[in-house]
């Protein structure tokens, strides 16, 4: 059947008023349900996301995220600090020294943060849930071109 006829055959029922009378017509729909969850498992999940609960793996990932984007945010902090100083007159070196110290701070971090993403690539259901590790230098670089924020 082509797409064409299908669209035919709903556009007879719309107007002949097929769908008129469907329970829940004006309700928002309910989409809380997955349709891909195991249904024996469905209730389990039910009580843990009503119990402000998640999975374990979604978790992680929570921590993951949150945790780069706290160390992002704390080396885009310091380079700000260290373009906008150099008009305060404040020593080269110490200004040179204070990047330094962010820098090899970010690189631990994100160092604890691959390997979390690590032990989160095997808690995942399926591949396609993976994450890929954060490369440290390429996050420096791209910090320290931007200008703001």
């Amino acid at each position: 059947m082509s797409s064409s006829s299908i669209e035919e055959i709903i556009r007879r029922a719309i107007e002949e008023g097929e769908f008129d009378d469907l329970p829940g017509k004006g309700k928002p729909l309910q989409l809380d349900l997955n349709p891909h969850e195991d249904a024996d498992w469905r209730a389990a999940y039910q009580i843990l996301k009503s119990g402000g609960f998640t999975l374990p793996w979604i978790e992680s990932l929570r921590q993951i995220e949150t945790s780069l984007k706290q160390s992002r945010h704390k080396l885009r902090r310091v380079w700000n600090w260290s373009q906008a100083d150099q008009d305060n007159k404040l020593d080269s070196r110490f200004i040179e020294n204070e990047w330094t110290r962010a820098v090899s701070i970010f690189r631990g971090e994100i160092a604890a943060i691959n390997k979390q993403i690590r032990t989160y690539n095997l808690e995942v259901p399926n591949d396609r849930f993976q994450m890929q590790l954060i490369n440290s230098e390429c996050e420096i670089k791209q910090i320290s071109r931007s200008t703001d924020n």
